[in-house]
């Protein structure tokens, strides 16, 4: 099979029924992502693609591979030849790791603007390199990465491309550091493990590691987005199909990392503090808001808080879906102005390059001021980036 089997034709531009900013893609990083970008001390041990025996093309960093599995980047590639194997840039469509390419792929889909998480090499987080033994090594590559990001995927297209950075969480002091480094040049994101815990790190009720990371972000307005699989998927029971039950159960993970995140305080203490989860969607945050109103008027188990655990959430959180066809009508219960629209390209779930047409299908019925606010709207305002000089649909 030749590299041109591999893929669909190529797609038409798609009619837009409505502005949209995706608040959960991905960058697939190329292969030149770190070249000349750590002190010179440690440019040589900077992570680096290598080819196996196998004629594969997979990151090596500090003694260990890290894989491109085929389900992060197959968008435009026929069902057939999707398997979980390493794949090589030239089996990947140029939008995944060129940002010239993604903005056409994005003009394809009418999307006008991109949240872009990290891939493979940093884990969603970050948490490759502020895991590794040498704390300079760490925080060097985790510098890098935002520089890269910064200079070749956000200046390029400053008004496609909404940036996010990655930390060094091991530290609370250079995590800090780092996020005011970033906001100090327009980053309006930064993306941390859904629970820190389950990583190796400081739990949120670790005060002393976290009231500085925290506060940098309430400072410099910066959102915390919160990615499910981050902090890794749910242990599968042995002979369970492991893949399949953790992609059923993400909502169930957004679920108890929102839970977590809410009742560590920090919500409730910085009211302006900005919480975003990624690919979780929002058919379990009407359930979680009817709990929270339960457990202080029923049973008497919240914390006696001096406002409401559901108005916090509803303060400080925002939720992003991909349709939720049965569950979009509890957004009144969420809050319209509390959800977002992700596309999730290049990955297995992405609607690219029909994204306009799956929300028409899902969606269509709901007003025009509302669809205004959950495809684009409510993101311009979160991350403070601009809209287009008309938005779609129409008033």
């Amino acid at each position: 099979m030749t590299v041109t089997d591999l893929f669909l034709p190529e797609p038409e531009v798609r009619e837009v029924f409505c502005t949209i900013i995706s608040v959960d893609d991905h960058v697939v990083e190329p292969a030149h992502t770190f070249e000349g970008r750590l002190p010179a001390l440690l440019q040589d041990r900077a992570p680096r693609i290598v080819e196996t025996a196998q004629g594969h093309q997979v990151w090596e960093f500090e003694g260990e591979r890290y894989t491109q599995v085929g389900m992060n980047a197959v968008a435009g590639r026929r069902p057939e030849t999707v398997q979980l194997e390493p794949f090589r840039f030239d089996q990947m469509r140029p939008g995944c790791y060129d940002v010239d390419a993604r903005v056409h792929d994005m003009d394809i889909n009418g999307v006008w603007a991109s949240v872009n998480f990290p891939s493979q090499i940093t884990g969603f987080c970050g948490r490759v390199f502020f895991n590794v033994a040498d704390r300079d090594l760490g925080l060097a590559t985790i510098r890098a990465w935002n520089d890269w990001l910064y200079e070749e995927w956000f200046l390029a297209h400053p008004d496609r491309i909404v940036p996010l950075g990655i930390t060094y969480l091991a530290d609370p002091t250079l995590a800090a550091e780092e996020i005011r480094r970033n906001a100090g040049r327009g980053f309006t994101s930064v993306t941390f493990p859904e629970r820190p815990h389950a990583i190796g790190l400081p739990s949120l009720w670790d005060r002393d590691h976290w009231d500085p990371i925290i506060q940098a972000c309430v400072d410099t307005d910066t959102v915390i987005s919160l990615h499910v699989g981050s902090s890794g998927l749910n242990v599968a029971p042995a002979g369970a199909p492991s893949l399949q039950l953790g992609a059923t159960l993400f909502g169930q993970q957004s679920l108890g990392a929102c839970a977590e995140w809410l009742w560590s305080g920090y919500p409730y203490r910085h009211p302006t503090l900005k919480i975003a989860m990624s690919e979780g969607g929002i058919g379990w945050v009407a359930m979680l808001m009817d709990r929270l109103d339960n457990i202080v008027d029923r049973s008497g188990y919240g914390l006696g808080w001096d406002v409401r655990p559901a108005d916090v959430l509803r303060r400080n959180f925002w939720f992003c879906t991909i349709d939720d066809p049965s569950t979009i009508v509890t957004r009144d219960r969420i809050g319209v102005e509390n959800i977002m629209v992700e596309v999730d390209y290049p990955h297995g779930d992405s609607t690219w390059p029909n994204t306009q047409q799956v929300i028409r299908d899902a969606w269509g019925h709901i007003p025009a001021d509302e669809l205004r606010m959950m495809c684009s709207e409510n993101a311009a305002a979160l991350y403070r980036h601009p809209l287009p000089a008309q938005v779609l649909p129409m008033r």
